[in-house]
């Protein structure tokens, strides 16, 4: 993000009020963008020239330019380390980094070894985009990684085979319900093992706490009660942006499955269909999971461990609030 650029004058954080969710659900369909893909390496440095100069007096009005620079590093920079975030695991990348997966696991009639693969392979993705955005008060190990990788692939191969060999077994139930709880176990593997997947990936800073800001960005300590509530949201909002991808094209598909639009065409119809459900669902929600909860979270000093009680600021007040990054 543009706050990662060193220099004492503050930027705004954005062009949009983030107290309101209406102006985060407008400020995060910025920063996942799919355009901003096409910035070059070229284009990044140049924001990063223009925002350094900003902070630091070089440049002493705001601009519409300055705007898309922010934008540009806003969608690009890892808050805490202020490095590029790798592509295909960046918030602008997301609809599109997904898009292969999500099909996958929600092509009809997978069978045993289809619904492992793919289950496989989101859980891959997951971690790849949990590492590459998490707060990084305390990096995971390469260990760490792997143990908390394979716990997230058996959680959630094992809730999708045990539901999938589950379902067929309902007799007390219209055929039509069954095969619409067929189409659903896709979600309950993908939201209960997203859950795992955060904890797991984020497991460190639960144990010894985020690094917790004033106002003015001085780094204050390391809070585990902030640690809670980051994790916590953070898997929330996996959840909520998780369900209607995950249920929405899976159900529209059984219903055009019925009409003349995809009855007796061919395979290729029917996939090209189900992609474009799941591409056009991931772009319109994304921006309003991602808003649930703000990405630079406050809060107030009364909340957190004893040792942030009587802080006081350069000023000689006493501290209020703080701010940290939840990750994404």
């Amino acid at each position: 993000m543009a706050s990662s650029i060193s220099g004492p004058i503050p930027l705004p954080q954005s062009k949009y009020d983030l107290n309101t969710y209406w102006g985060r659900v407008k400020h995060c369909a910025q920063i996942s963008d799919p355009t901003m893909l096409l910035n070059t390496s070229k284009d990044i440095q140049t924001a990063k020239t223009m925002i350094w100069d900003y902070k630091n007096g070089v440049t002493h009005s705001w601009s519409p330019e300055l705007w898309r620079a922010k934008k540009v590093l806003d969608s690009t920079l890892h808050p805490d380390t202020g490095e590029t975030v790798f592509l295909p695991f960046r918030m602008s990348s997301c609809a599109l980094s997904n898009l292969v997966v999500t099909a996958g696991m929600l092509t009809p009639n997978l069978g045993t070894v289809g619904t492992l693969f793919w289950q496989i392979a989101n859980q891959s993705l997951n971690v790849a985009i949990n590492t590459a955005n998490s707060n990084k008060s305390h990096p995971l190990t390469t260990k760490q990684i792997i143990t908390n990788y394979t716990m997230a692939v058996t959680a959630s191969c094992t809730v999708a085979l045990g539901l999938n060999s589950l379902v067929p077994r309902l007799k007390n139930i219209k055929p039509n319900t069954r095969v619409i709880l067929g189409r659903l176990v896709p979600f309950a593997a993908v939201v209960s093992a997203g859950i795992a997947n955060v904890f797991l990936m984020r497991s460190e800073e639960l144990k010894k706490g985020i690094s917790v800001y004033d106002k003015e960005g001085k780094d204050l300590g390391n809070s585990k009660i902030a640690a809670w509530y980051a994790v916590g949201e953070t898997a929330a909002s996996r959840v909520i942006n998780a369900t209607p991808i995950m249920v929405i094209p899976p159900i529209l598909l059984l219903k055009l499955q019925k009409t003349k639009f995809l009855r007796n065409k061919p395979k290729s119809v029917e996939i090209a269909t189900n992609i474009g459900l799941i591409f056009i669902t991931s772009l319109v929600v994304l921006p309003f999971a991602l808003a649930v909860f703000p990405q630079r979270e406050t809060l107030p000093v009364s909340r957190l461990e004893k040792k942030f009680q009587d802080l006081k600021n350069k000023e000689g007040q006493k501290i209020e609030v703080v701010e940290f990054n939840r990750g994404i």
